[in-house]
């Protein structure tokens, strides 16, 4: 038998993102495919995940095995607990971090946003990963990404080289599992196709202050933006921005409640200056709902032709955007079939194939 893989599961006590959802949903499309693989006499190897103590509960996996490891949580399990229990296998990580010193180890660094848009993270933040990445780049394995945008920034700022870097790109079909809320437009007093939606987020490089600015617009008087996540209208004028009074904060809303807002919604819009990926839009598209997105980071790579782009310095631009959709029933259908189209081209069983391919040609030597 081969050595173990082993999968740090530090994300399961992780406050959930976009790369906790990665993580989550690689690691079930990875035991989906090792559960086929097993039923026909293969592998032989074994995968067992690692989580610190105090985590909610443990994915119930058919092939993957989930261990406690440790005593502590945080960096002191991660870079010596998990570092000691991982000996003698290889470590897959899937959030952006790894114990340093675990030579034998996949990580996937997802951005190089500590460095592109250093304002949106705190000082101790920065200097970790500014520290952090290059060390992993040098020693690991193996470094995995998200998209070619994010693979090429990683390699012009020499955390690793190219030919150690390999893209493997988030899913969306998860959200396609979703029974969304039939009465989510009741519940947050919403009509039907005279919404968009983005996240309320004051992160700079997520740039919604555009979108406040948009929806001042008199063309706009008539149509609801929603924002939905933690950030709430005081943490918005509390960084110097005006709410106008066709901005909603919904706060933080269930799965089904963002999948009913999505079906039900104009647009979701996406105004970064930057993203390692941009699994929102493309989660939108999968649900029937035109995205707007900024042609910056890797959205364009993304969404292809199937969004509407506006530039991300520009309100007038997204408010032309928004006013043509809401004006044109053929180019808002238009949309959502490029939309469906887009997005079935992204699933986490091909993702998590193209990461067990990886692992198993990596390991043979």
């Amino acid at each position: 038998m081969t050595r173990p893989i082993y999968i740090n599961g530090r994300f399961l006590g992780a406050q959930f993102s976009g790369v906790q959802r990665t993580a989550v949903e690689l690691v079930k499309a990875l035991d989906r495919i090792l559960a086929q693989y097993s039923a026909g006499g293969c592998p032989n190897f074994s995968v067992e995940l690692l989580h610190p103590p105090g985590i909610r509960a443990a994915p119930d996996f058919r092939f993957i095995s989930v261990r406690e490891v440790g005593s502590r949580s945080g960096q002191y399990w991660e870079q010596i607990e998990l570092l000691n229990a991982s000996r003698g296998g290889t470590l897959v990580s899937l959030c952006n971090a790894a114990p340093l010193l675990k030579r034998d180890a996949f990580t996937m660094v997802h951005d190089a946003q500590v460095y592109t848009a250093p304002g949106s993270y705190g000082a101790l933040f920065r200097l970790w990963y500014k520290v952090a990445q290059p060390i992993m780049g040098r020693l690991h394995r193996r470094i995995l990404t998200v998209s070619q945008f994010s693979l090429n920034e990683l390699v012009a700022l020499k955390i690793a080289p190219r030919g150690k870097i390999n893209c493997i790109p988030n899913g969306c079909d998860h959200v396609l599992s979703l029974e969304a809320d039939p009465f989510v437009l009741e519940k947050f007093g919403l009509q039907k196709d005279n919404f968009t939606v983005s996240l309320a987020n004051t992160q700079p490089h997520k740039n919604i202050g555009l979108l406040l600015r948009a929806f001042e617009d008199a063309r706009l008087a008539g149509h609801t933006l929603v924002l939905f996540g933690s950030a709430s209208a005081a943490d918005f004028t509390g960084r110097g921005y005006r709410i106008p009074a066709n901005v909603r904060f919904l706060g933080k809303v269930t799965d089904r409640e963002l999948a009913g807002l999505l079906k039900n919604a104009t647009a979701f819009a996406c105004p970064s200056l930057t993203e390692g990926f941009g699994l929102m839009p493309l989660e939108a598209m999968a649900l029937g709902c035109p995205a707007i997105v900024a042609p910056c980071g890797a959205l364009p790579e993304v969404c292809g032709n199937a969004a509407l782009s506006a530039d991300p310095h520009e309100p007038g631009e997204w408010v032309a955007q928004i006013t043509q959709l809401l004006g044109s029933p053929v180019l808002a259908e238009e949309l959502r079939q490029k939309g469906f189209r887009r997005a079935a081209l992204f699933s986490w069983d091909a993702s998590a194939k193209a990461l067990l391919d990886l692992l198993v040609d990596e390991r043979r030597d």
